[in-house]
């Protein structure tokens, strides 16, 4: 009977594998295909006999990126965007910590009030932010563009929610030992905090490279747009150029993917640790 058990649920296991393995092949084929075509010539993706790899490798379409499409400006953008997304990560963390672990009056109000910005559309926002920023004189500039997404409310929470789970005798005993507030944060939150840190990392610099409908409003000059932007006038300007198009959207897509893979660890460590507790 046991023998019959094991025999069911292996190919149970089997069954299931398969149906996630083509799953898998289905999603993963268009980007494979399209990280492929960026490495043929417009003549060669414009055929009606398509191959899945390329006859003639060539590099043509991502050196056109930088020379005619004027890539290395939006990159520079991007890249400074994002940084300045990872310092306000920063900021988050903060936030939940004090949210977490220190009692100060107003707190669950003030908490509440966080939360209530959650429930407000970011397009609603978006006027009243541009009013704001061009009363100080920035809009145009990259200062515009990075200040209203430098901190959010569901980064804070979900360090609140985390960080809440810590025990406070790890805190006291620091204390105790004659540790600083901030060495405790930076020492002993931090380390702990690995796995909300890749999950919010990973979001953050989704969030930072794709950014596109802020960068468009608040900027007029295109010395100020990023990558998302950059894509979306490459597709306007060459629309007949599919290599370049190709090129365009894989350079967009390949640093993500790498980021996931660098950081899925810590991510699947907090599961383990939630699974513990």
């Amino acid at each position: 009977m046991d023998t019959g058990k094991q025999e069911a649920s292996r190919q149970t296991k089997i069954i299931v594998g398969l149906i996630l393995a083509v799953w898998a092949l289905v999603t993963i084929a268009p980007f494979l295909w399209m990280i492929l075509s960026s490495f043929k010539s417009n003549a060669e993706i414009s055929q009606m006999n398509q191959s899945i790899l390329p006859h003639h490798w060539t590099l043509q379409n991502y050196k056109d990126l930088f020379i005619s499409g004027n890539f290395g400006v939006y990159l520079k953008n991007t890249l400074i965007i994002t940084g300045f997304s990872f310092i306000g990560l920063l900021l988050n963390a903060m936030a939940g910590y004090g949210f977490a672990k220190f009692k100060f009056k107003g707190r669950g109000v003030l908490f509440i009030a966080v939360l209530a910005t959650m429930m407000i559309p970011g397009q609603v926002t978006m006027i009243p932010v541009y009013l704001i920023l061009n009363q100080a004189h920035l809009t145009n500039t990259l200062t515009g563009i990075i200040l209203p997404s430098l901190v959010g409310a569901f980064s804070i929470f979900l360090f609140r929610q985390f960080m809440s789970n810590i025990s406070d005798s790890i805190i006291e005993a620091a204390r105790l030992d004659g540790a600083s507030e901030w060495y405790i944060f930076w020492h002993i939150i931090l380390p702990i905090s690995k796995p909300v840190l890749a999950v919010q990392g990973i979001l953050t610099f989704i969030g930072g490279w794709n950014s596109f409908l802020w960068p468009l409003i608040i900027a007029n000059d295109q010395k100020y747009y990023t990558l998302s932007v950059g894509l979306q006038l490459l597709q306007g300007q060459h629309t007949s150029d599919y290599g370049l198009q190709m090129a365009g959207s894989s350079f967009m897509v390949i640093p993500i993917v790498i980021i996931f893979l660098i950081f899925q660890k810590y991510i699947l460590q907090g599961f383990n640790i939630q699974a513990e507790k």
